[in-house]
C-alpha cells in the first residue's frame, strides 16, 4: 500500500515511517523539512505545509491512504495546526479519491476519559497540565475531529493517551472511543495505526490506545511534551 504520512519528521511521525517502511508499504512521507529525513527504499518525501491545501493535494496524489501525526506545542494563543490541516488533508482526499484516514487526537477529546485507578492523575496532573496548560492545544484537536467526522471519508481518530518515547512496540491495548489508561509510547501508537489500517476495525469511530508493559517518568514526559521548546 501506498500511504501518505503528514507529519513525517515529527516524533510520532518517524515511528510511523519507520514501521509502515519495514511492514512493506510505500510511504510519502509529508514534511516542512526534507532535509531531516534520510533516503530509502519505498520513501518518497513531499514538501508541503500540512495547512496548505494546494500543496497537502500535490502531495497526497496517488496515495492509498493518509496517516495524520501531527502535533503541536501548548500555547497560551490559539492553535490551529490540527483543525486547519484536517481541512487541507479532508479536502485533498476527496479530490483524489481517496477515502481512508487516519488521524492523531487525544484521549482528552472523550470528556468522559478518566482512566481508572489513577488519583494523582484525575485530579492533579490532568486539570493542571491537559485541561489548563494545554487547553487551547485540546480545543483544536476537537476542532479537528469535528472537521474529520463531518465528511464521507473511511476515518478513524486514533486517541492515545499521554505520550513518551520508548524505542521499541510493546504490549498495547486498543478500545473504541477511549481506552483505560494513563500513557502511550510513540511506537505503539504507530503500531496500533498501521495494524487499523489493515483490519479496519475502527471505521467512523475513535480508537483509544495505550501501553500497557512500560511507564515513562512523569516529569520528564511533561517537560519533553508540554514545555520545552522545539
Amino acid at each position: 500500500m501506498r500511504v501518505a504520512v503528514l507529519g513525517a519528521n515529527g516524533p510520532t511521525g518517524r515511528h510511523l515511517t519507520d514501521q509502515a517502511l519495514a511492514a512493506g508499504h510505500e510511504v510519502v512521507a509529508v514534511t516542512r523539512r526534507p532535509g531531516s529525513l534520510p533516503a530509502r527504499p519505498g520513501l518518497t518525501v513531499a514538501v508541503a505545509d500540512a495547512t496548505d491545501p494546494a500543496a497537502v493535494g500535490a502531495a497526497l496524489g496517488g496515495t492509498d491512504a493518509v496517516l495524520s501525526a501531527l502535533g503541536a506545542r501548548f500555547s497560551k494563543e490559539t492553535i490551529t495546526t490540527y483543525s486547519a490541516s484536517a481541512i487541507a488533508i479532508t479536502e485533498a482526499m476527496a479530490r483524489h479519491s481517496i477515502k481512508r484516514l487516519l488521524a492523531v487526537s487525544s484521549s482528552i477529546a472523550d470528556p468522559n476519559w478518566r482512566p481508572t485507578g489513577a488519583p494523582f492523575f484525575n485530579h492533579v496532573l490532568d486539570p493542571l497540565v491537559n485541561r489548563r496548560l494545554g487547553r487551547t492545544l485540546h480545543e483544536d484537536m476537537r476542532r479537528m475531529e469535528t472537521v474529520i467526522r463531518q465528511t464521507d471519508l473511511a476515518w478513524t481518530l486514533v486517541r492515545p493517551s499521554g505520550l513518551f518515547e520508548h524505542p521499541a512496540v510493546t504490549d498495547y491495548h486498543t478500545a473504541e472511543t477511549s481506552a483505560d489508561g494513563v500513557f502511550t509510547a510513540r511506537a505503539d501508537l504507530a503500531a496500533s495505526m498501521l495494524r487499523e489500517l489493515e483490519e479496519r476495525r475502527y471505521i467512523r469511530t475513535a480508537m483509544g490506545v495505550i501501553t500497557t508493559a512500560v511507564k515513562p517518568n512523569i516529569a520528564k514526559l511533561i517537560w519533553n511534551e508540554g514545555v520545552k521548546k522545539k
